[in-house]
């Protein structure tokens, strides 16, 4: 414990946490390299990267926390650190050896966890909290949860895009998730509606939510609540778009070059929805939730 509180009343913050950033290169290394030649490769986890190019970053720009000199640790914060690392290097442990890459992955968050609160107290999971959040979209869902909410989301979203179509005149029909349109029949796939794509958009609104850093408790929890029908609404014109590309360009073009162009529009929609979103919250809370000055006279 001596040595501990001296490392974290050291001045050369560095000196600190280099041994133990060289330490967690060398555990997750192999997996990572696992990930990225398995499951990163497929469509649905095509965010992963992602994901862990943008928590590097949110941690480089709050880099110059490792440099200040830590204040006293309380011996309970102590205590919970060592469990909360313990506890994650045992998920760590269990998920390297069965090869199971929901605690592998996900083991990183009670060791990250743990580490902060021995190393820098609360102030440094205050100061991290979202990078160490944020590794939550990285982590894949058991095939059987993704499954049993995949279809429902489908079905809806075939539904809804079958009814817009059908209602300003195109000649479409929807069996299942088979929508048919003209002479061609689309199956709505789980990349273009289903579990992945939300917790994709959900991972994008939480992370706008965290670059405006707004303090308002309204707008916070109301957008992020919003996210999940602002996402079906993204998939919605995502399944519209490809379907209408098929209907006037043929089968090719609607599998081709323009089925990616319409991943990338499903995000520009969902971004653009969120930012427009907020400016109404933003009005609505300006116009309708603030308290009025009072002023005092004298």
């Amino acid at each position: 414990m001596k040595i501990l509180e001296s490392l974290q009343q050291s001045k050369h913050g560095l000196l600190l946490f280099l041994p133990l950033l060289i330490g967690l290169v060398a555990m997750y290394a192999p997996t990572y390299w696992n990930t990225a030649n398995t499951i990163w490769v497929m469509e649905d986890q095509a965010h992963a990267p992602i994901i862990v190019v943008v928590i590097l970053y949110l941690i480089w720009v709050r880099k110059d926390f490792f440099w200040e000199p830590t204040t006293n640790i309380s011996p309970f914060t102590q205590t919970l650190g060592i469990l909360s690392f313990l506890g994650g290097l045992l998920f760590y442990v269990v998920g390297r050896s069965q090869n199971i890459l929901v605690f592998d992955l996900g083991s990183q968050i009670p060791i990250l966890f743990g580490l902060l609160l021995l190393m820098r107290g609360w102030p440094g999971v205050k100061t991290f909290w979202f990078p160490l959040f944020f590794i939550i979209f990285m982590i894949p869902i058991p095939g059987a949860i993704v499954d049993s909410i995949t279809m429902p989301m489908k079905i809806a979203v075939s539904y809804v895009a079958e009814t817009v179509l059908y209602g300003i005149g195109f000649p479409i029909a929807r069996s299942g998730v088979i929508l048919q349109i003209g002479p061609y029949q689309l199956l709505v796939a789980d990349a273009c509606a289903g579990l992945h794509t939300l917790i994709s958009l959900e991972a994008l609104g939480l992370l706008y939510l965290n670059i405006v850093r707004t303090d308002s408790i309204f707008r916070n929890i109301t957008l992020a609540v919003l996210i999940v029908p602002i996402s079906f609404t993204a998939n919605v014109i995502r399944v519209m778009t490809l379907t209408l590309i098929t209907y006037y360009f043929g089968d090719a073009a609607g599998q081709g070059f323009m089925h990616g162009f319409a991943g990338m529009l499903l995000f520009v929609v969902a971004l653009s929805l969120i930012i427009w979103m907020d400016t109404l919250l933003q009005l609505i809370e300006r116009k309708y939730l603030k308290k009025p000055a009072v002023l005092s006279a004298g």
